[in-house]
């Protein structure tokens, strides 16, 4: 579609300034990536929970949900992976101007796809590498996806038959050897140290 110059976004009522002081942090947007079944949906949920037992506003985007509905015209074809990126950015960018803690768990496998997370979001985006192996997402393999692309019925499967850029510079969680419970304090305590939560 063609885009329309006219556009403009209404000035907000409530300023992000005061959201964010009314909910006692800074919006950020925060990708979870990693190979299909690091871990990444596990510990976004986690994360969240931890924040709303702290009185924090957050919400996760999970790339499987958003497949299913906001994105569900998007097939997996380069142009399709792209624009299932930006559309994820955009909304993200809209939840953060209104003061939430954003949680995407998505794979992202390229470093290009990741960059425009970054450009969209500047300042507001964190990065988090989930790093567990090939071998342990592989015995994991909840969904048989891992099987089913070993054999040739899913091609392109990030991992298998389509390559996974690790991030140059992210958190580092090894999910493959951490537990939950301590990824999500290490988290949690990582938030603070980029002041995104407050250290009370």
């Amino acid at each position: 579609m063609p885009k329309d110059n006219n556009l403009q976004a209404p000035q907000a009522s409530v300023s992000r300034g005061q959201r964010e002081a009314r909910n006692g942090h800074r919006g950020v947007a925060i990708l979870l990536t990693g190979l299909p079944a690091a871990g990444k949906s596990t510990l976004a949920q986690a994360l969240q929970a931890g924040l709303f037992q702290h009185g924090r506003q957050s919400l996760v985007l999970d790339g499987d949900a958003l497949r299913g509905g906001l994105n569900r015209d998007l097939g997996f074809a380069e142009a399709d992976r792209r624009e299932n990126i930006r559309r994820a950015s955009e909304l993200a960018a809209l939840l953060v101007d209104n003061g939430q803690i954003v949680i995407l768990a998505m794979i992202a496998p390229l470093i290009e796809q990741r960059e425009l997370f970054a450009r969209r979001l500047g300042e507001d985006y964190l990065e988090v590498w989930c790093s567990a192996s090939l071998a342990v997402c592989e015995q994991r393999d909840p969904k048989g996806h891992y099987a089913r692309a070993r054999s040739g019925e899913l091609p392109g499967f990030t991992g298998i038959s389509a390559p996974y850029e690790p991030p140059r510079a992210a958190l580092e969680l090894d999910t493959g050897v951490q537990s939950i419970e301590d990824c999500q304090r290490q988290l949690l305590g990582w938030l603070v140290e980029r002041k995104v939560l407050p250290a009370s």
